[in-house]
């Protein structure tokens, strides 16, 4: 099967695959499944599978947070978004992140950025995006960004939403709404790059061996999660970390064509302990449900087989500066690469719109193997 297939979602689309290539079956699902509409916002809510999404997390999915804080880690300029609909946003893209197409699946509009002083009254019923480029789990992680809403900000800004969400529905609509709502929660990707691998800005490393600050994240994690679930929240899914050892801004580092395996390799008592954490949450907590997107596995499976999905550049991003264009990030109207649907990494951090489709397509309808015990759209239908 040959040539291009779009994604379309939005009135946007994603080309997927390339001429000469086959074209695996994962991928023509992705296109059978998602739809065009035509505006933002358009999807009906009769069509939605939950009643909202509530999302916590970092750059990955920030969707234009930091915008309104004082910090470094803003991508609200030209080439970021430049095959969005709404051009630049804040989102770390060239498009639309993971968290944007999961909404679509789900029947969602887009989420709303949470520090958005218009993310109010009715806007906030389909949900409310809390991610923050550079925040960590830990709260001194990337503070050398400026200010960032770390997970527990996130969490604090979240009740200050259940406090508007209050008048607008009886007490027992309420826990009807949160207990059908799905949290995303994807945090620890800046723990390392902008904590624990950055001896000379913290000390962390120094501290704890790499089981040991694993194990340290965990638990704090697992304090913001149980305080999600106090609240309400009844369907979770906790996001591995990906395979930072391979981001461009790390295999700089490395020697030419190589990921940094040590890296890779620290990531394993995280990934591990988070899937743990989830069987624990399911166990003690009956009548919710704890979900981990293997992320890690997903997107190697990009890294290892990048023709299945229409990738051939894998090393380095679509926009940067030096080495791998990884050793200084997109800057403002940069020039990008021309090919992005061919480039896994749009930038030194950051996956592209069609590698975030990938991760989506995965996270809402893979196997165990990819989201453990059940997928997104088994979640959805609780």
């Amino acid at each position: 099967m040959g040539g291009k297939k779009r994604i379309c979602d939005e009135g946007e689309g994603v080309w997927l695959g390339s001429s000469g290539v086959g074209v695996g079956v994962v991928l023509i699902m992705m296109i059978l499944v998602v739809q065009c509409s035509t505006s933002i916002g358009s999807v009906s809510a009769a069509a939605a599978q939950v009643p909202a999404m509530f999302i916590f997390g970092d750059s990955l999915i920030d969707v234009g947070n930091n915008n309104y804080l004082s910090s470094f880690a803003k991508s609200n300029y030209y080439p970021y978004g430049c095959d969005f609909r709404a051009g630049p946003t804040g989102r770390f893209s060239n498009g639309r992140t993971v968290v944007d197409m999961l909404g679509n699946l789900l029947g969602l509009p887009y989420v709303p950025p949470f520090a958005d002083p218009n993310t109010k009254g009715t806007k906030i019923l389909g949900g409310v995006n809390y991610a923050s480029a550079a925040a960590g789990i830990l709260d001194e992680t990337g503070q050398h960004f400026g200010q960032r809403y770390s997970l527990s900000q996130q969490v604090l800004n979240f009740e200050s939403t259940l406090d508007q969400l209050r008048p607008m529905m009886s007490g027992a609509n309420m826990t009807k709404y949160l207990a059908k709502s799905i949290a995303v929660l994807e945090f620890g990707s800046n723990d390392y790059i902008n904590n624990y691998l950055l001896p000379s800005l913290y000390s962390s490393s120094y501290i704890y061996t790499p089981p040991a600050f694993a194990n340290l994240l965990l638990n704090r994690y697992t304090q913001q999660i149980l305080a999600l679930h106090s609240v309400g929240l009844r369907k979770f899914v906790l996001a591995g970390i990906g395979p930072l050892g391979c981001i461009p801004n790390q295999r700089a580092l490395a020697q030419p064509g190589r990921c940094v395996d040590y890296v890779n390799q620290i990531l394993g008592s995280f990934n591990e302990g988070l899937r743990s954490l989830a069987n624990q949450l399911n166990t003690n907590h009956p009548g919710a449900i704890f979900v981990y997107a293997n992320t890690y596995a997903a997107f190697g499976d990009m890294l290892n087989n990048p023709a299945l999905y229409g990738f051939s550049v894998i090393d380095r991003g679509c926009c940067g500066i030096g080495r791998n264009r990884g050793q200084i990030t997109c800057l403002p109207y940069s020039v990008p690469c021309a090919n992005r649907n061919q480039y896994i990494f749009w930038d030194a951090y950051h996956p592209t719109e069609a590698a975030n489709a990938v991760l989506a397509w995965r996270a809402f309808n893979g196997p165990p193997s990819d989201c453990y015990p059940i997928n997104v759209q088994q979640i959805a239908l609780i």
